[in-house]
């Protein structure tokens, strides 16, 4: 089966308001009869659960939404790629719902809000190694300035 997207041509990218994303812990925690716990990383890729809001202009995009909900992804069922901004920037993450979407609900005079929660296939982060180097991670913006820049011309 070839990728799935969310049409971006179209449609407009989630709403700022009320964004935010619940990772799903990949602790394992035993009770021991001391008193004390012992945990441990039971799994190294965890899904991330993101709530979600678009706000549709248009009866046609609100019309398309819900068409491409209906038919493309198959009510929800299937994994899909959109554009999302993380604390990484905007990238393509897989995602899918994990139920029907809210909606739509009519917002004065003329708009549309649709809600609902979606799975990203792993969570947001930097990739491995990347710790090691907390001077590059929170200089990145001036790293980025100084190379494109002050490179010179190949």
């Amino acid at each position: 089966m070839a990728d799935l997207y969310y049409p971006h041509d179209y449609l407009p990218m989630p709403l700022q308001d009320g964004y935010g994303f619940q990772p799903v812990s990949p602790l394992k925690r035993t009770q021991l009869t001391t008193g004390r716990a012992r945990q441990r990383r039971a799994y190294t890729s965890t899904p991330t659960q993101a709530s979600i809001s678009w706000f549709m202009e248009t009866d046609a995009q609100a019309q398309l939404f819900e068409a491409w909900y209906h038919e493309t992804i198959t009510d929800g069922a299937d994994w899909f790629y959109m554009k999302l901004q993380t604390p990484l920037g905007v990238e393509l993450y897989k995602c899918r719902f994990t139920d029907i979407y809210e909606g739509p609900t009519l917002v004065a005079p003329i708009y549309w809000r649709f809600t609902a929660t979606l799975e990203l296939w792993k969570r947001p982060v930097l990739p491995d190694g990347w710790a090691e180097f907390p001077d590059f991670i929170i200089n990145s913006d001036i790293l980025d300035l100084a190379v494109n820049r002050e490179w010179p011309e190949a």
